[in-house]
């Protein structure tokens, strides 16, 4: 997964081109890391690039503008942008969350 700065998140958030999917956590939260192993996985199905992750902290812009009341949380956006991005804080399974990331394709 690659790892963004606020910057690089705005940038990505608002150009068009491909589907992204962004892991908002935060380093001691035991939870998030449960959700990285699944998002692990799942990013081997997907294409390459699709799945990036952010740290919250560094985030103060992205998470007022986008409401992120909790991690772990994923925005999917889809190629386009044609509509605001989806806040995703539900992370079942990898089953799950490869049909999430894919409904974006």
């Amino acid at each position: 997964m690659r790892q963004l700065d606020e910057k690089q998140l705005l940038e990505e958030l608002w150009s068009k081109g491909k589907p992204l999917a962004v892991f908002m956590h935060t380093p001691f939260c035991g939870t998030c890391k449960v959700a990285r192993r699944m998002l692990e996985v799942t990013e081997h199905m997907l294409p390459e690039g699709i799945i990036a992750e952010a740290d919250v902290n560094m985030l103060p812009k992205v998470v007022e503008q986008y409401k992120i009341r909790s991690v772990p949380a994923l925005l999917i956006t889809d190629a386009q942008r044609s509509r605001k991005p989806e806040v995703v804080y539900s992370m079942g399974s990898v089953a799950d969350l490869l049909a999430q990331i894919r409904g974006v394709l």
